[in-house]
């Protein structure tokens, strides 16, 4: 533990201190996207969203290298893909439903595929795995900026519209009668849940970001009274695993992604074993 805040504290080291914050913003996006995901039931659809990220960034990896657009940032592409994505698994889902799976797994699939035959093709050496896996020791001040940004938009449309978004999320038909198009709040949640996916990719990597977007709000979800309360315990959860991971990561030298998950999932089996023995003694 000495050895962390030693090096935390180390003006050598501006790498860890860059992780603590990227832990801490993102445990607002974690907290507050994922209480919608997880109330809304769609985690299917936001990890369909992070894996057809991939494309993206192996599009503009690919169009930097050779020169066909000169300093295409990989972030740039895969917004382009994770909102195109969003919009297309959005609008399969509203009017054909009947096919939404199929869609969700093509759009899952496709879009992996296109990353990995870009990034073969993109002159040079592309590791897919660090952006599936993530290095949160990577983070760059621009990362925390973008976060940050990303946080205080988030924050300002979920009080501004949250009485909305709370009743489009339980009851959409009661909402639709109130005069509130649920479609179109479920379109601009997808969207800006592709936004968060991308820029949390760096954080815990794309195949880790679904899992942070539903364990800290599942957890929340056994002891939450509403919605509001379920995001500040989501984004309490959020900031607890991810200090306590990269803590737990640094000393004893562990990829602080998988580690963050690791916790976030033992504490949500513990309180899903906790709530159903609760409940059989009450029963």
């Amino acid at each position: 533990m000495g050895s962390f805040f030693n090096a935390l504290f180390n003006s050598s080291a501006p790498f860890l201190r860059n992780a603590l914050l990227a832990g801490l913003l993102s445990s607002v996006l974690f907290g507050v996207l994922g209480t919608v995901v997880t109330v809304k039931r769609i985690a299917g659809l936001a990890g369909a969203i992070s894996h057809a990220v991939l494309g993206g960034i192996g599009m503009a990896l690919f169009l930097s290298a050779t020169g066909r657009v000169a300093n295409l940032s990989p972030i740039v592409g895969a917004i382009i893909f994770a909102v195109l994505a969003a919009i297309v698994i959005g609008i399969v889902s509203l009017k054909a439903q009947q096919r939404e799976d199929t869609v969700i797994n093509a759009i899952w699939a496709i879009g992996m595929s296109i990353g990995v035959l870009f990034m073969a093709k993109t002159p040079g050496y592309t590791d897919p795995a660090s952006y599936l896996f993530g290095n949160i020791l990577l983070i760059s001040n621009r990362d925390l900026i973008l976060m940050g940004l990303l946080d205080l938009i988030v924050i300002i449309l979920v009080v501004r519209f949250y009485h909305q978004l709370e009743a489009s999320s339980f009851d959409p038909e009661f909402a639709q009668v109130k005069g509130i198009s649920s479609s179109l709040v479920f379109l601009v949640i997808l969207s800006v849940t592709a936004i968060a996916v991308v820029l949390l990719q760096t954080y815990v990597g794309i195949v880790m970001v679904i899992a942070m977007l539903t364990l800290p709000a599942g957890t929340a979800g056994y002891s939450a009274k509403n919605m509001a309360h379920m995001m500040l315990l989501a984004w309490l959860y959020s900031s607890l695993f991810s200090v306590g991971g990269l803590i737990i990561g640094w000393i004893l030298d562990f990829p602080v992604g998988a580690t963050v998950v690791v916790l976030a999932g033992v504490v949500f089996l513990l309180a899903s074993l906790f709530s159903m023995v609760k409940r059989r003694l009450k029963g």
